[in-house]
């Protein structure tokens, strides 16, 4: 008899995850985007996703083809929010210094409110990026986010603001690994340094430290000196 209504209940499932399907897909994705966090890839099981996410199996496979099509559509939807969150389209329109300091929040605001997103981009580097080199939708966004960096540092440089020798890919990468470092670290420095670096008020001191880290890279003078005579950062001045 329990049996029996086991399999009622999984019919009346999916029933209405069929009736609904973009419904189904999202508890499916939200399922399978805190399996894969906690337990990888390799240890992810598509039955526990089904259990957690109400629908069944064959489902499941029907919308996505296979776990590793699931993986990777978790893993576009959770670039897909990093790239929303920092809404770079819009700071084209601020002053310079606003925009780089806007998106220098919102990036490390979105890592601290999604820690899937760090666990999954270090579960992706495990595997040498390969899930993700399969992305069409991915790696366009990445484009729109250069044009904009590239976009207020040529303003800020037209006007003197921002130093000459910036790289919009070095920027970016300086950006997101000040903030991506402290956070995927932050236990075991907590520990090594006996300092507790996950509560919000060191939170909120380190993400106002990055900010004024990349703003002063930014208004800081080139690696050239006063006399044009360009400095070289990787090999000491000769002293004779």
């Amino acid at each position: 008899m329990a049996g029996t209504m086991a399999v009622e209940v999984a019919e009346v499932v999916t029933r209405k995850a069929t009736r609904n399907p973009k419904a189904s897909r999202a508890r499916i994705l939200a399922a399978a985007r805190n399996e894969f966090v906690s337990y990888g890839l390799s240890g992810a099981r598509v039955d526990r996703i089904a259990t957690h996410s109400g629908a069944n199996k064959n489902l499941i496979y029907h919308y996505f083809g296979s776990k590793d099509a699931l993986y990777l559509a978790v893993l576009e939807g959770i670039y897909a929010g990093l790239r929303e969150r920092q809404q770079d389209e819009d700071l084209r329109e601020l002053p310079p210094v606003e925009g780089i300091r806007r998106l220098v929040e919102s990036t490390f605001d979105h890592f601290v409110a999604t820690p899937e997103l760090i666990r999954l981009m270090s579960i992706e580097n495990i595997n040498f990026g390969q899930y993700l080199k399969r992305s069409q939708s991915i790696k366009p966004l990445y484009r729109g986010l250069l044009d904009t960096i590239e976009v207020l540092l040529k303003r800020g440089q037209a006007t003197g603001i921002f130093r000459s020798d910036v790289d919009a890919i070095d920027l970016y990468l300086s950006i997101s690994g000040l903030a991506y470092f402290f956070l995927s670290n932050q236990h075991t420095l907590s520990w090594l340094l006996d300092r507790d670096l996950t509560v919000r008020r060191r939170l909120h001191k380190r993400r106002q430290h990055v900010v004024e880290m990349v703003l002063g890279y930014l208004l800081g003078p080139s690696r050239s000196d006063a006399k044009g005579n360009h400095i070289d950062p990787i090999k000491p001045e000769s002293k004779t």
